[in-house]
């Protein structure tokens, strides 16, 4: 059984980081290896903006280069081309990172498939069948999706399939559940970005306890909890070290370079504050869901829709940019 709160027989000198793996699983949110190797986490998570600044690293040269090898042996030209290399460098940067890990990588799916389900399906499968061909179990590998209507619908004919899922850019309960229901096998709710729009909206500053991100991860974490959910939840987007430790005790948490670094340098005890049979209490009440129900709830969540359509066109942006990167390339 996993301890509720810092137990009294680890050293005195044991790190926060060390502390917060023996009851949550720490995931790296970076592209870059050396990070990786350092802080030793069970997973790891890629975004386009996280792959782009991996790529332009001039220790990353070979990767990158592999990745167009291996796109030009596919005989394709022009802008297919281009298109394969931006699949295979995904791709390359996932292989190398699961050298690394011991469990599993995120890899994205373009944000601008994300209003499109079939294309969502295709490029989940297709992405499964390059990781296959490098000799990667789908198991170790999560399809991420945004967490629209097309990409939730999407990520449940592909965990149909057997293709495990990372529903990614969410910001709502109505989000959550509608993951949730389509059998996600994880979710990825952003708490930094929640506490960037509610700061700017109100012109407030939020203690970890009250920050609204943290606040909607637990709210996640106790549904999930009280109606049976399997899907695993990962907190994501951190600001600072006090919200990462203020979800102690979630599924997973993946966490920055920056902040990792300042978990592992700081050895001051730390308490469990998300916990399944506490969690399976609570008062929270059942979302009945369909698209109509969906989508009106999303409509009425102005943080939730704002900052799902932002990440949409941030994600959109980068891989445009690495395009424009890997085409100066070829």
């Amino acid at each position: 059984m996993q301890p509720t709160s810092y137990s009294p027989l680890m050293s005195a000198s044991t790190t926060q980081l060390d502390q917060l793996k023996t009851f949550t699983t720490v995931v790296a949110d970076t592209g870059d290896f050396a990070t990786l190797k350092e802080y030793a986490p069970q997973d790891a998570t890629t975004n386009p903006s996280l792959i782009l600044k991996a790529a332009q690293m001039p220790e990353y040269a070979a990767v990158v280069a592999k990745a167009i090898s291996d796109a030009k042996q596919t005989g394709a030209s022009g802008a297919k081309l281009l298109g394969e290399v931006m699949d295979c460098l995904l791709i390359a940067f996932g292989v190398e990172i699961l050298k690394i890990v011991p469990g599993r990588v995120s890899t994205e799916t373009d944000a601008n498939l994300s209003f499109d389900a079939e294309a969502l399906v295709a490029k989940g499968r297709r992405f499964i069948e390059f990781y296959k061909k490098q000799g990667i179990a789908r198991e170790r590998v999560l399809i991420k999706i945004a967490s629209t209507w097309e990409g939730i619908r999407a990520c449940e004919v592909l965990q149909k399939e057997g293709i495990n899922c990372n529903l990614t850019l969410l910001f709502s309960l109505a989000q959550a559940v509608a993951c949730a229901e389509a059998k996600a096998k994880l979710i990825s709710p952003f708490v930094g970005r929640i506490l960037d729009w509610y700061k700017k909206s109100t012109g407030k500053d939020y203690a970890a306890a009250e920050d609204p991100g943290v606040v909607s991860v637990k709210e996640i974490y106790a549904y999930y909890k009280k109606f049976g959910h399997a899907t695993e939840v990962m907190g994501a987007s951190f600001r600072s070290k006090a919200e990462v430790l203020e979800l102690a005790g979630c599924d997973l948490l993946t966490i920055s370079p920056q902040l990792l670094g300042e978990l592992k340098a700081d050895s001051t005890p730390i308490a469990r504050k998300l916990v399944p049979s506490e969690a399976k209490t609570s008062k929270i009440e059942k979302l009945d869901l369909n698209e109509k129900k969906f989508r009106w709830l999303l409509n009425e969540n102005q943080m939730a829709t704002e900052k799902t359509a932002e990440g949409i066109r941030q994600f959109n942006a980068d891989a445009m940019k690495l395009e424009k990167f890997v085409a100066a390339k070829l």
